[in-house]
């Protein structure tokens, strides 16, 4: 259903086939489709995008977003992300 809906919006799906799906559909023979495209290129990059979601999470205001107005909510982000720059640039002479 998910990669459907993607496939109608033009989107290639980067997540590879769960392994117990490979085998339900193997076993419905011609009638289980094909099996969906996989770019592992762009699953690495998916990986690095969800790994620097996950160090912004680290701040549980912004990872439960407790801030009822809009504006705090994004300055924490701003703040949460110039800490993490800050943070890599202190690794560098």
């Amino acid at each position: 259903m998910i990669r459907q809906h993607l496939r109608e919006r033009g989107i290639v799906a980067v997540i590879p086939e769960p392994s117990d799906q490979i085998g339900h559909r193997k076993r419905r023979g011609s009638r289980g489709g094909r099996p969906p495209e996989f770019d592992a290129l762009d699953y690495r990059g998916r990986n690095v995008v969800e790994r620097g979601f996950c160090d912004v999470k680290q701040w549980r205001g912004l990872a439960t977003r407790y801030d009822k107005l809009a504006t705090t909510y994004c300055g924490d982000a701003v703040l949460r992300a110039i800490t993490i720059w800050l943070k890599a640039l202190g690794d560098t002479p």
